[in-house]
């Protein structure tokens, strides 16, 4: 019996560990083949670390041990020329390119006042410029296999003002808007753009957005915007990659432009 996306290639950005290795096996576990980058180095303005060099090694490792190929390099989704010549490399390894997850991403939590240049800075270029720079590298691999999907990780920071983080609210904000515009742009050539927006998933990038009971407690009345509708206060990654799994898959084939809530009721409070 195949796989929901046997015989398919899908890029994985982020793919070190947390959500992006979590996709990267649920998509091998059926039949996929991948390409993983990660940038594999920490930033001065997070205050957790990043994903390390060995963390991507055990990604090839889960992924080859269900019999599948991957090709892992480390890359950093800011950089386009380095982008181009990962995905390429990739391509030119497996012959096509049919999945794109932008999944990389950076997060801090801090009032708006403490906000600083960098920490602005370095949360657009990832998870804005990043994205844009992923959907730019793969829409022409797809174009040339006839069509794709392409998947981009918002946030319920992406569908309401959640405080304390206005970088990253913006960057996601943003992420929906470039979904929407190039589902429009690449319907044509058979690509479909959709955005997954989790709330809080049992991930090392928790560490960066500080403890939300801690700075809430400077501001009590916006605690509740960051409870889910359902009594769990995370999910585990392998539930937001069964979600990428269906968009990455045929059984999605004529769904674009959508943004899929897996956020355990978070944004309908």
């Amino acid at each position: 019996m195949n796989g929901r996306v046997e015989g398919k290639v899908a890029l994985i950005t982020g793919a070190g560990r947390g959500q992006g290795r979590s996709h990267a096996v649920r998509l091998a576990e059926e039949g996929a083949d991948i390409i993983a980058l990660d940038l594999c180095s920490d930033y001065d303005t997070l205050s957790y670390p990043m994903a390390t060099a060995a963390d991507l090694d055990e990604t090839v490792v889960q992924v080859e041990n269900l019999g599948r190929k991957i090709v892992a390099t480390r890359t950093d989704v800011r950089d386009l020329d380095a982008m181009k010549a990962a995905v390429a490399d990739g391509v030119a390894r497996f012959g096509r390119l049919d999945v794109a997850v932008a999944n990389a991403g950076v997060t801090s939590m801090q009032e708006w006042h403490e906000v600083t240049q960098r920490v602005w800075q370095d949360t657009i270029d990832t998870n804005l410029t990043g994205v844009w720079n992923t959907i730019a590298v793969s829409a022409p691999h797809m174009m040339e296999a006839g069509g794709g999907s392409i998947i981009c990780t918002g946030s319920t920071g992406g569908v309401k003002g959640l405080p304390f983080l206005a970088p990253y609210v913006a960057s996601k904000h943003g992420v929906v808007g470039i979904a929407k515009a190039m589902a429009n742009e690449l319907a044509i050539h058979h690509i479909r753009v959709n955005v997954v927006h989790p709330s809080s998933v049992d991930t090392p990038i928790l560490g960066g957005r500080g403890t939300v009971a801690g700075i809430v407690a400077r501001r009590p009345e916006l605690g509740s915007m960051f409870m889910n509708a359902l009594p769990i206060e995370t999910m585990q990654p392998r539930e937001i990659s069964n979600a990428v799994l269906f968009l990455a898959s045929d059984e999605s084939r004529y769904v674009t432009g959508l943004e899929l809530l897996v956020d355990a009721g978070n944004t309908i409070r």
